[in-house]
């Protein structure tokens, strides 16, 4: 039986989430790419949310973000919104306008329509997938599914440790796939965003990340992609191949987090939830009736990686290191 999805309500979500393309076929092309991320901004603005990071592959993609709770919006703040994405004219915009003239106030369907938006990472994440769908088929002459199935996603604590691991491990997928040495070479990731001026990534990334100002924070971050051995060494130097990390795992050797996080690691999409046992447990607690009657806890560690201070609530053992 398919797990419920785990929400938060009434309180502020990180989410780690992923949507394939249906039978894993790389119908994305650069253009595709290109389209969702453009997508993605506008629509993160109407719905408050925040983007940490994120990952466009050919045949599928990745996001990092904060839901915020949700919260009731002015008249004003509610006409923004509409303004903002659907344009001075759009058909939403201007029914909201005539209401607010005749009524004082904007219709209750218009409201309910925005509001169910706010706060909610399956509304988010709904809205994304057809927009995309929307415009892939019309440019494509195609009809039909694109999506393979519902998204996955995996609440993650919202802490430096676990948010930046995440984050690291979304903008390495181009170096795990071979496509780059270096994902600031991948221009649909969110680093590479970053480091050619994209401000909305730029704050994203330093939400989590200890410097203030965004030279210092991008320094930081490249340290913990780059880090090799233990230790965080120079940018350049060569990166240990999969083959070598996994070796070196089974003899019992210290490896960096970025070394370990150019494995796949399912718990990173599959885990349900990620970040420190305390959290992992506290969330079992909180969602206790989705799990069964003879489960006693909820943090598990991830074997067979050096992950210090990170749980997740799934066990998983099959095809969980690739």
């Amino acid at each position: 039986m398919r797990l419920k999805r785990i929400k938060p309500v009434g309180e502020t979500a990180v989410y780690h989430c992923l949507s394939r393309i249906v039978g894993g076929q790389m119908l994305l092309d650069d253009l595709g790419k290109e389209k969702l991320v453009q997508l993605l901004w506008p629509l993160a603005r109407f719905c408050g949310v925040e983007v940490l990071t994120y990952c466009m592959m050919s045949n599928h993609f990745h996001l990092l973000v904060r839901i915020p709770p949700p919260t009731e919006l002015s008249e004003d703040a509610l006409l923004e919104k509409l303004t903002s994405f659907y344009g001075p004219q759009g058909v939403w915009t201007v029914m909201a306008q005539e209401s607010l003239q005749q009524q004082g106030k904007i219709d209750a369907t218009i409201r309910a329509s925005v509001e169910a938006r706010q706060g909610d990472v399956s509304a988010f994440m709904k809205e994304f997938k057809q927009s995309f769908s929307r415009w892939y088929n019309e440019r494509n002459d195609r009809f039909g599914t694109l999506w393979a199935e519902r998204f996955t996603s995996l609440l993650v604590e919202d802490s430096p440790t676990s948010v930046q691991t995440l984050a690291a491990y979304i903008d390495l997928n181009p170096v795990r796939a071979g496509l780059v040495s270096d994902p600031k070479d991948y221009r649909h990731c969110g680093y590479a965003a970053a480091l050619v001026g994209n401000s909305r990534i730029q704050q994203g990334l330093m939400s989590f990340l200890e410097p203030e100002d965004w030279p210092a924070a991008a320094a930081a971050y490249r340290r913990l992609l780059f880090v090799t051995a233990g230790s965080a060494n120079a940018s350049d130097k060569q990166v240990l191949d999969p083959d070598t990390i996994r070796a070196e795992l089974a003899r019992g050797g210290e490896l960096g987090g970025g070394q370990v996080l150019r494995l796949r690691i399912r718990h990173f999409s599959d885990g349900v939830i990620l970040g420190s046992r305390e959290f992992v447990d506290q969330q079992f607690i909180r969602f206790r009736d989705r799990f069964s009657p003879k489960r006693k806890d909820g943090a598990r560690p991830i074997r067979g990686v050096p992950l210090p201070g990170i749980s997740v609530l799934r066990d998983l053992r099959v095809d969980a290191i690739g």
